[in-house]
């Protein structure tokens, strides 16, 4: 926020202007035009800073401009004259604009609203409306809804993420677990041998029957 105040006059009854645009050039063309008029000047750049420099400096006059940052003129306005039924506001806007300033000046109960940019003859034709009564402001019963209050609903605590017990484990043993041996089954002698003993045997037995025969047989032929 960049907040000045600019007093050119000794009395300390002077009123108060509150100034509030984010365009320097406008800025510096209000201020020159509100000096020859003896106010004292307070200037504010953002809605949000306006609605509580308002607050705390309680001017008798404030001129708002509705394209602002943070917070547009129309809704600061009607925070504004939330705070304060006496509230005297003139908004300033582009003639792009002029359709939503009609419907701001109304809705906030503003005093008027003059055309960017802004020239001294603009204020001088207006000022008569400046000094007049304060209209009511039927924005007042909508402002919830063009600026609702949001619940505040406490989120849910997140649940801690549990450690791993990495400390309850067991440790791993130093010398694996001897896995029984298993039993290595004997191989069975092969059954080769038995079949060439058995072969002998018969070859054995064969020729000794044939001896026997032979010596039978034979010895009766001589």
């Amino acid at each position: 926020m960049t907040m000045t105040r600019v007093t050119d006059t000794v009395d300390e009854e002077a009123p108060t202007v509150l100034l509030v645009d984010n365009n320097q050039m406008s800025l510096h063309r209000l201020t020159s035009i509100f000096r020859q008029k003896e106010f004292n000047i307070a200037v504010c750049e953002d809605g949000d800073n306006a609605v509580d420099e308002y607050i705390r400096i309680d001017p008798e006059l404030v001129v708002l401009a509705l394209d602002i940052p943070s917070m547009d003129g129309h809704l600061a306005a009607l925070e504004m004259r939330e705070n304060s039924k006496d509230c005297r506001i003139l908004f300033l806007a582009p003639k792009r604009q002029a359709k939503l300033a009609q419907d701001a000046t109304y809705s906030a109960g503003a005093i008027g609203w003059i055309e960017k940019p802004i020239t001294a003859s603009s204020i001088e034709t207006i000022w008569p409306m400046v000094l007049g009564p304060i209209p009511e402001a039927p924005g007042l019963a909508d402002l919830d809804e063009i600026h609702p209050v949001e619940e505040m609903i406490e989120p849910e605590p997140d649940l801690p993420i549990l450690p791993l017990p990495i400390n309850d484990l067991p440790s791993l043993p130093i010398n694996p677990v001897p896995v029984p041996a298993q039993e290595v089954k004997k191989k069975k002698k092969s059954s080769k041998g038995k079949r060439l003993l058995i072969v002998l045997v018969l070859f054995s037995a064969l020729g000794a029957a044939g001896y026997f025969a032979w010596a039978k047989w034979g010895l009766q032929g001589f």
